[in-house]
C-alpha cells in the first residue's frame, strides 16, 4: 500500500507542474517542500536551470528562531525570508508550485506570507 501512495503523490506533482509549465509565460516557479519536521521553498527558473533564491526551516539562521520546523509559523517565516532573497534577486512575479500537497495548513501558510512579503502569484 505505501508503494502506491507515493506513486499517487508522485503523479499528482507531475500533474501540477505540467499545468504550472503551460500558464507560466516564463514566470520562475516558487516551489514548496513540506516533511514532517520542516519546510522548505525555492524560487527555480526552469529555462535556466537554476535556483534563484532558497529559504527552509533547516537553515541556521532559521532553525534557532523556530520552536519547530513542521508548524504553520515556521512556514510563513520561510515563506516571508524566500521572499525577500527572490526580491533582492530581481523576481517579483513567479507560480505557485505546491508539489501536490493540498493548499492548507503550512503551505497556505508559506504563500500567504510570500505574498505579504512582496511576491505576486
Amino acid at each position: 500500500m505505501a508503494g502506491r501512495t507515493t506513486a499517487n503523490n508522485k503523479a499528482r506533482a507531475r500533474r501540477t507542474r505540467n499545468k504550472l509549465a503551460r500558464n507560466a509565460n516564463g514566470r520562475p516557479r516558487l516551489s514548496v517542500f513540506r516533511s514532517s519536521k520542516n519546510i522548505s521553498a525555492q524560487i527555480i527558473d526552469d529555462k535556466a536551470g537554476k535556483t534563484l533564491a532558497a529559504a527552509s526551516s533547516l537553515d541556521a539562521a532559521l532553525r534557532d528562531a523556530l520552536k519547530k520546523g513542521s508548524d504553520a509559523e515556521a512556514a510563513a517565516i520561510v515563506g516571508r525570508v524566500v521572499a525577500e532573497k527572490a526580491i533582492e534577486a530581481g523576481v517579483k512575479d513567479v507560480v505557485f508550485d505546491r508539489g501536490g500537497y493540498m493548499y492548507h495548513g503550512r503551505v497556505k501558510a508559506l504563500a500567504d506570507a510570500a505574498r505579504e512579503a512582496g511576491l505576486n502569484f
